[in-house]
């Protein structure tokens, strides 16, 4: 196993990895499944398909491909809801076979046990090229940061780096900028923060704010949509 990550099981049983020189874990302590449905699921695609019953392909943007998790819960949303998705996705410290191989995602949650083998699929799938990995999940993975990476027009943003404390470089103004910027009109930000100058900064980039309810054992989270011409 990698010397930099550890997995780690947490509080709803679904694993999680702790990043050993940054001392920081990849989800919450508290449930890392649990954290990625509500955080991204239910206040992010839900939210959008609520508001844009009809306009696809939906557009998604990760910062922060980590442990695959989101990637694949979209997926199995896509599929649920045959909904197409279009997701790009970065990361410039992809984790090992080694390690994701062990991840027990696809053990948490057994009503979805025919979507277990797209898990390892978006692991396995090939760096900076894109391609379907579903029938209505079309999937594109870069080995990159934020600061270089080539972003394409969003409809929702999964922001989803490390704490800022951990990682501020990603959540600087301008580095906020470049993402809100190749958001289309009406798109949706969401991420687990709930910093202060985290919103200050999206009011200032033109996003509507708003404070919600944060997942299991975080008071509140933070998400954004940007005004429609």
């Amino acid at each position: 196993m990698s010397e930099k990550v550890k997995i780690i099981t947490t509080e709803d049983g679904s694993h999680s990895l702790y990043h050993e020189g940054l001392q920081e874990t990849y989800h919450s302590f508290h449930g890392a499944y649990r954290e990625s449905i509500h955080v991204f699921m239910i206040y992010g695609l839900d939210s959008w398909l609520a508001k844009n019953p009809r306009k696809f392909p939906i557009r998604i943007f990760e910062v922060g491909f980590g442990t695959g998790l989101n990637a694949w819960l979209t997926l199995v949303w896509a599929e649920q809801n045959q909904v197409p998705v279009l997701y790009h996705s970065i990361e410039p410290f992809p984790i090992e076979k080694e390690v994701y191989s062990q991840l027990n995602y696809i053990e948490h949650d057994h009503g979805i046990w025919h979507f277990h083998k797209y898990f390892e699929a978006l692991h396995e799938a090939p760096w900076n090229e894109g391609g379907p990995v579903s029938e209505y999940f079309n999937f594109k993975k870069d080995l990159t940061t934020l600061e270089e990476a080539q972003l394409y027009p969003s409809d929702v943003v999964f922001f989803d780096a490390f704490a800022p404390s951990k990682q501020p470089e990603l959540w600087t103004k301008q580095s906020l900028e470049k993402v809100t910027s190749a958001m289309r009109p009406g798109g949706l930000f969401t991420t687990y923060s709930a910093k202060g100058q985290l919103r200050r900064d999206l009011k200032e980039l033109g996003l509507e704010v708003e404070i919600l309810p944060g997942p299991p054992g975080k008071k509140e989270m933070t998400r954004g949509w940007k005004k429609s011409i």
